[in-house]
């Protein structure tokens, strides 16, 4: 089985939920569930120094993740967000602001690290401060220029996100995962008719791009792919939903390392959801370390 490594750039950050703490942010969460499926993965990010990031740094590490690229920032805590979950276990967030994770900053290391990665992956939160804005603009310029696959993630967290952050970070990726709740809103940065159907908004998407795939996870659902020349309507897969929270990171984990080990489309699709479906068996957004009870 190819070895792939992959880079995942943006926050690190702990989810505050009434009862409890845990370690999350999308980038994070990616990283660790590709790490758990067999990738090897660096994270790009900074934490405060505080004992905060000091955790982060320990869970990514149990992982096996490379945290050689992760900053320590003095003058920022580690980022944090309040999460809500519904009776159904959707969850609705308030981002904290002035978080470490708006300040990564270049640094030397990245340009190597990229041009010698299988993937990178980002989404739009990471991009709220203009720091790491950037940065990551930076790194995804680079690693077009360099023909690595590009992943973007769609994650609108209000008021931190506009049409023009959308477009731009749309026009950096190869490859475009969103969610159906996501749809509408990025529909209407790209000034796409409202009226198509879903496959044809996603088409579009797909074309005015020049994208790779365009994947929209439909929660119990399942999912929708489409490329150049297919669309995949894949159903969701059964499951006890303990809480939905890091669903959508496992189902791009498994989706993108399926489609970089060379996967046909429909299984990776598929594999994916299942993963997608695993991940909502289990409270908190990363899965369980390897070996772990």
């Amino acid at each position: 089985m190819k070895e792939c490594t992959i880079l995942s750039i943006g926050e690190v950050l702990w989810d505050l939920f009434p009862e409890d703490t845990r370690f999350g942010g999308a980038p994070a969460n990616f990283a660790c569930h590709v790490a758990a499926l067999g990738a090897k993965v660096a994270m790009v990010s900074a934490v405060g120094d505080d004992p905060r990031g000091r955790e982060a740094i320990k869970i990514l590490q149990a992982y096996d993740i490379d945290v050689s690229l992760i900053q320590s920032i003095t003058d920022a805590p580690t980022g944090e967000v309040g999460v809500i979950l519904d009776a159904k276990g959707k969850p609705t967030f308030t981002v904290h602001e002035g978080s470490a994770w708006d300040g990564i900053a270049w640094i030397p290391e990245l340009e190597a690290r990229i041009v010698e990665s299988d993937g990178i992956y980002f989404g739009t939160l990471g991009q709220r401060g203009e720091v790491s804005r950037a940065t990551i603009h930076s790194a995804l310029g680079l690693a077009k220029a360099s023909g690595v696959l590009r992943i973007l993630d769609v994650n609108l967290r209000k008021p931190f996100f506009d049409a023009a952050l959308i477009q731009e970070s749309i026009e950096l990726a190869s490859v475009l995962k969103l969610s159906d709740d996501e749809l509408e809103q990025v529909v209407a940065a790209c000034e796409i008719n409202s009226a198509y159907g879903c496959e044809a908004k996603l088409r579009v998407l797909l074309e005015r791009f020049h994208l790779d795939l365009v994947v929209m996870t439909r929660g119990a659902e399942g999912a929708i792919v489409v490329s150049a020349d297919k669309t995949i309507d894949q159903a969701g897969i059964q499951t006890q939903v303990q809480d939905t929270v890091g669903a959508g990171d496992a189902f791009v984990a498994s989706f993108v390392l399926g489609l970089l080990r060379g996967g046909s489309l429909n299984k990776v699709t598929f594999d994916a959801c299942k993963t997608a479906a695993a991940a909502c068996n289990h409270s908190g957004a990363v899965p369980g370390l390897p070996g772990a009870p």
